[in-house]
């Protein structure tokens, strides 16, 4: 019963790695609008604010990968659930950030399966250590991205409403999802284990900015 359990598990992992990575992003509700205007862009404005969104598309794989795969090794029903439902709000934003890449004429990062991978493979090692050093993972990946977001925010150009408008609601979100981990009993990480994070992330964000 529990070989059975584990292969059910695993088939369901890899089919959202495959949705995720293959399937066009749909989103479960509406993109987030704007509260002013958006005003036209020049050439040069729009191909910075599609480097950023495309940054923050690679992110928002990322981020599914790794609730998928904390997800598949969580201990208990209640943590996996958690994971789950992070991860279904992240499929939103992925869904969101595609749609103004379109909008702005670009394409996701050409590496995203790799940081899947990568990604994926992140999560599962959280979750060998336990449901709260999962968790705490949840929320210090959440209080990184919160302040990725805050920096996006800031470099997009001024008459780009409609990026402004997504990020702002993936960055409540976000911060939301981490204090879900931290009240279901995450604990913090150890300092070198949040360095590590911000330069893994700082790798790919980088290399998602141009590729």
């Amino acid at each position: 019963m529990e070989s059975g359990r584990t292969l059910d598990s695993a088939i369901a992992a890899a089919d959202r790695a495959l949705r995720a990575l293959f399937a066009p992003a749909r989103a479960s509700r509406p993109v987030p609008t704007p509260r002013e205007a958006p005003q036209p862009l020049s050439d040069a404005q729009r191909r910075d604010a599609a480097a950023l969104m495309r940054v923050n598309h690679t992110g928002e794989l990322a981020a599914q990968a790794l609730y998928h795969g904390q997800a598949l090794l969580a201990r208990s029903a209640a943590t996996r659930q958690l994971l789950l439902e992070a991860a279904q709000a992240e499929s939103d934003h992925l869904g969101w950030c595609e749609a103004r890449l379109t909008e702005l004429q670009a394409r996701p990062s050409l590496l995203n399966p790799l940081w899947y991978a990568g990604s994926f493979a992140i999560g599962a090692l959280a979750a060998l250590a336990g449901d709260r050093a999962s968790l705490g993972f949840v929320a210090e990946t959440e209080r990184q991205v919160e302040r990725h977001l805050d920096t996006h925010l800031e470099r997009l150009p001024t008459g780009d409403s409609r990026s402004r408008a997504i990020l702002e609601r993936m960055r409540a979100e976000e911060i939301v999802h981490g204090r879900s981990a931290t009240r279901a009993g995450g604990a913090p990480l150890p300092q070198p284990v949040q360095a590590l994070m911000r330069r893994t992330a700082a790798v790919m964000t980088g290399t998602a900015y141009w590729i």
